[in-house]
């Protein structure tokens, strides 16, 4: 290898290959993607740039690609979900929200601050890129930039368009716009409206008809209950032991009498 070449390692993973002409690193692998490569994986393994040089947004999946990341000169890292681990404490440095129940923006605003200070390119992701990072990006435009929350909601929404913020997320910027700018009482259109979903009656799947049923008018008879004992008048009757017996004995005996009539032989 000519000195040339190795004067100048590839700037993703630091090895001395052809990065430049696309060739392999035969250490770890790595490949510098050619310009239709890039085209193919812009909306997918890239994050998006919201600030142009400084801030980018994004999902775990993008703060897992460490190579695409050093690509796009990115060197600090927001982390807004503590479960996400931190994969590359060596190469980045990493900023992570400890408090996956609330959204701490004057936390979050005072490291991306300094990161803005620095000049220094910096990451914001949450798990899916779509709710909590954003929202986290959509403060920080609202307090750096004097932006309400209409307008950065809407700068971060045209540069992500996948950005879907959830009903809880969206009172905590509210409340957020209220502290730093007052309450304002015109709605603004450009907030996402989170209708209230009604719940509608189990119906196997048929069609509802819409018409007033007559509620039946019942008798003020009362009907007779099935358990009600009828009222059956029998005589009472003398019950005798054997009594009932001489009288079917006699029949029975005559009977008999006439069964041992002797057949004739002859």
């Amino acid at each position: 290898m000519r000195k040339r070449e190795r004067e100048n390692p590839c700037g993703v993973c630091g090895h001395y290959h052809k990065y430049e002409e696309g060739e392999v690193c035969g250490i770890c692998g790595h490949r510098m993607l050619v310009a239709s490569e890039k085209a193919s994986v812009q909306f997918s393994a890239f994050p998006s740039e919201i600030l142009p040089q400084f801030l980018y947004l994004g999902s775990y999946d993008n703060a897992s690609r460490s190579e695409l990341l050093k690509t796009q000169g990115i060197s600090r890292v927001l982390n807004t979900v503590p479960a996400c681990q931190n994969l590359y404490k060596n190469s980045f440095t990493y900023f992570c929200l400890q408090d996956d129940k609330s959204l701490p923006f004057d936390e979050a605003n005072q490291f991306l601050e300094k990161c803005e200070r620095d000049k220094a390119r910096v990451l914001v992701h949450c798990m899916s890129g779509k709710s909590r990072s954003p929202a986290i990006v959509i403060a920080y435009l609202m307090k750096s930039r004097a932006w309400r929350l209409g307008q950065s909601y809407q700068w971060v929404k045209e540069r992500r368009p996948s950005v879907e913020l959830t009903e809880v997320v969206h009172q905590h910027l509210l409340e957020y716009e209220k502290n730093l700018f007052g309450w304002t009482d015109s709605p603004n259109p450009t907030i996402p409206i989170f209708p209230s979903i009604d719940v509608q009656p189990f119906s196997f799947g048929f069609p509802k008809t819409h018409y007033n049923a007559s509620i039946p008018a019942f008798s003020s008879i009362s009907a007779t209950s099935i358990f009600s004992r009828p009222n059956i008048e029998v005589p009472p009757q003398e019950f005798t032991f054997g009594a009932g017996q001489s009288k079917n004995s006699n029949t029975s005996n005559n009977l008999n009498s006439s069964s041992n009539i002797q057949m004739d032989s002859s």
